[in-house]
């Protein structure tokens, strides 16, 4: 679309150019506090955990900086007056928050921030701020917004265009999603229910969907030669948009699965297993969570003891998606009884069992094991549930063990090949479900009169809109760009930061247009009290926000910092 409006947009090169000098302050920053946490060139674990409050503030400040960069870049690269503004916007808005991280970690390691208050109190950046951030170009944006909301955070030309094939994939499942999905989605979500056979799950086999992280030669549509996440990112926001619980997590599991298979698995178990998982049957699960443990994998303690032909499963796991309906569980497990060699003493078993449709089920094996589930309640991502299990017992055969004999031990390092690919997945859940969110929210602030004027006619309503749209924007960018990234081989370290960036943002984006609409928001007959509910999941599960951004996103900021130091 073209800009009616007369407002002269800022120049998007300037603002690359304020950017880029906030990235060089942050690596500055980064190896100050890599500094103060090493030990003869290496990350001290001592030193790191006394530092968090500043990694996590790192971590965020590098997130932000991403999205402004992917954002500021993908206009760069097309003619878009709508987005441009968005993006401008988010830019504004990134570089106040950036200032503060920052600052926030010369404050506690004694640094001087005057180079820092230079780039950001500089006349033409104020300028800026002040022009983009103002209530009339806010405003406007918004109005566009009413417009065209299609055109929000559309990708089309440049580095961003997706294939004809990836279209014609999008295409379809966006129809699934808004004929099929969206009318079962307020009654699974209200009424609790498991994800319906017959109406989701077969139609869903039939179109592909578990296959997608699947090589052709296993049965799946994925290139043999490569992933492609771009595919699964198409597809899992197109699903999410209409139910984050009831469509669009379906991918996770067995994408997780696949992936580890890929990494670790024989080729005999390769052949036997992917053909099955590409169509839905069975329906997997991961038990990775433990109930004393949460995201500290290294510590896991459900244990496999060796016996005649596999292992006997006893212990506990918590918050086991699916694990209901699936077949099969990828249960990491504890095969050496030492302890003290954390992630080296894990391993991937992969347990059957018959499919189950309610909130608890007991399945007792011939041998005399036991496996019982019962569904946690939750207030929000209802329909696949999430499980506590107990193990007893429960046995597994060797060849069920993912490497078999050579995959023992090395399960910590198959479990994070898969979740690699989870938090790109979960990113595009929170894609899907920002955009519902926004959509929701403009339509309710175009439609409700308050005082005789639609919300929309108010400055603060329509600040709020161009906000969010903004942040999602940039989000959508980053993940699109992030995943084509994966695609050509590189990436880990943006998959992490993305899944961070968009997952927060999901939830404020969600609140905020729960918050314009009223009280209407926080009934449970209105979708957007849904959105919200199921929003606050995203930065929890998949790694919670704050191991994602300590452990693996700023200690790997660190240990790289390091790194080209010693170069």
């Amino acid at each position: 679309m073209t800009d009616n409006h007369t407002t002269h947009l800022p120049d998007v090169a300037q603002v690359r150019g304020w950017v880029e000098s906030l990235r060089t302050l942050t690596e500055t920053v980064t190896a100050a506090l890599a500094d103060v946490c090493q030990e003869s060139g290496k990350l001290n674990a001592a030193a790191l955990d006394q530092q968090q409050i500043p990694s996590f503030e790192l971590a965020w400040a590098t997130a932000e900086l991403l999205a402004a960069e992917s954002g500021l870049q993908a206009m760069a690269e097309h003619d878009d007056a709508l987005n441009t503004r968005l993006v401008l916007i988010y830019s504004a808005e990134a570089m106040v928050s950036i200032r503060d991280r920052l600052e926030a970690i010369m404050l506690e390691l004694g640094l001087s921030d005057d180079e820092l208050h230079r780039l950001i109190n500089q006349p033409a950046l104020k300028a800026f701020r002040q022009q983009v951030l103002g209530t009339g170009f806010l405003h406007e944006t918004a109005r566009l917004m009413a417009e065209a909301p299609m055109d929000i955070a559309r990708l089309s030309g440049g580095e961003l265009a997706i294939s004809d094939d990836a279209a014609m994939v999008q295409d379809m499942f966006v129809k699934f999603a808004r004929d099929v999905v969206a009318p079962l989605a307020e009654s699974i979500h209200r009424h609790d229910l498991i994800v319906p056979e017959g109406e989701l799950l077969q139609p869903l086999r039939e179109m592909g969907v578990f296959g997608l992280s699947v090589p052709e030669q296993y049965g799946g549509s994925a290139p043999d030669e490569r992933d492609d996440n771009l595919t699964m990112v198409v597809v899992t926001e197109a699903l999410s948009e209409a139910s984050l619980a009831a469509a669009g997590s379906l991918i996770t599991r067995p994408e997780i699965l696949s992936r580890a298979l890929l990494s670790g698995g024989t080729e005999a178990q390769k052949q036997h297993w992917l053909p099955r998982i590409a169509v839905g049957d069975p329906l997997c699960g991961i038990a990775i969570t433990e109930p004393d443990y949460g995201s500290d994998v290294a510590s896991l303690s459900l244990r496999g003891t060796k016996t005649e032909g596999g292992w006997l499963l006893n212990g506990a796991k918590t918050w086991c998606t699916f694990a209901g309906k699936a077949g099969v569980l990828m249960v990491v497990t504890r095969t050496d009884p030492d302890k003290s060699k954390g992630y080296k003493g894990l391993s991937l078993l992969l347990a059957e069992k018959p499919a189950f449709e309610g909130h608890e089920f007991t399945f007792e094996q011939p041998n005399g094991g036991k496996l019982i589930g019962k569904a946690i309640p939750t207030i929000g991502y209802r329909g696949m549930h999430s499980f506590d299990l107990s193990f007893d017992n429960f046995f597994v055969p060797d060849q069920n063990v993912i490497g078999e004999e050579g995959g023992l031990g090395k399960g910590f390092y198959y479990t994070m090949s898969g979740m690699m690919g989870g938090r790109m997945q979960t990113a595009a859940r929170a894609s899907g479900v920002m955009r519902a969110g926004l959509l929701a929210g403009l339509q309710y602030a175009q439609d409700r009169k308050v005082f005789a004027s639609p919300l929309l006619d108010y400055p603060l309503t329509g600040a709020k809109l161009a906000k969010m749209a903004a942040r999602y924007t940039v989000s959508r960018f980053l993940a699109y760009t992030t995943a084509r990234v994966l695609d050509g081989g590189g990436g880990r370290m943006e998959a992490s930061l993305v899944k961070l960036f968009a997952c927060r943002s999901a939830e404020l984006i969600t609140r905020e247009s729960l918050q314009i609409h009223g009280g209407m928001g926080y009934a449970e007959e209105t979708p957007i009290s849904r959105y919200f509910v199921d929003a606050r999941v995203l930065s929890i599960f998949e790694g919670a926000e704050e191991t994602l951004a300590l452990k693996v996103i700023a200690r790997s900021l660190l240990e790289m910092s390091l790194a080209k130091a010693a170069a």
